[in-house]
């Protein structure tokens, strides 16, 4: 393969990743641990990820129970969740913070469901910009005469073949965000 395909394709890769990190910090009613990604807590003055200072579990499906190690972060902790854009209201029982998930609305789920295919067509985007950046780079080493016009014909194939299964790969992740929401 190609070095130009390859750093495409590595591109590609880097973006569907960037997407299925996106898809898994929106709350579709199901306790995911992923939505405290984004959190950071004040841990004697230095922003910190909850997964790194507390045990995060699902409970019953729709409860996360957050453990810290050190107890005394826990305010610290719920103070940070609070501030957060999660929308959910820790209970706090001294030695452990739970989130319950409620049900969502039928409207909060289509609102959810746009979202994702926004960021699913943002993916996409970025992953057409990357062949048509790579396809630049074919054409201009055709004019120094570093390709010949079958080269770049080939380079070109070869391109959209992997570009076209990284677009196949942003929908099946979309299309299944979709379904998870929609059958909570």
């Amino acid at each position: 393969m190609n070095e130009q395909i390859k750093t495409a394709k590595e591109k590609m890769d880097k973006c569907i990743n960037a997407l299925r990190r996106e898809l898994s910090t929106i709350r579709a009613g199901r306790a995911n641990p992923a939505i405290l990604d984004k959190v950071q807590v004040d841990y004697y003055g230095t922003p910190t990820a909850i997964n790194a200072m507390a045990s995060v579990q699902v409970s019953e499906g729709r409860v996360l129970v957050i453990q810290p190690w050190d107890a005394s972060a826990l305010k610290n902790i719920e103070r940070a969740i609070q501030a957060s854009d999660i929308g959910i209201t820790p209970t706090n029982d001294g030695k452990s913070l739970r989130l319950a998930f409620p049900q969502p609305t039928e409207e909060r789920r289509k609102e959810l469901v746009k979202q994702v295919k926004n960021d699913g067509e943002e993916a996409k985007v970025t992953v057409r910009n990357v062949r048509r950046d790579t396809m630049d780079k074919f054409k201009t080493m055709k004019k120094n005469s570093e390709l010949t016009e079958d080269d770049v014909k080939g380079l070109e194939k070869d391109l959209q073949k992997v570009t076209d299964k990284a677009i196949e790969e942003i929908d099946s992740e979309v299309a299944a965000k979709e379904k998870e929401i929609m059958t909570v």
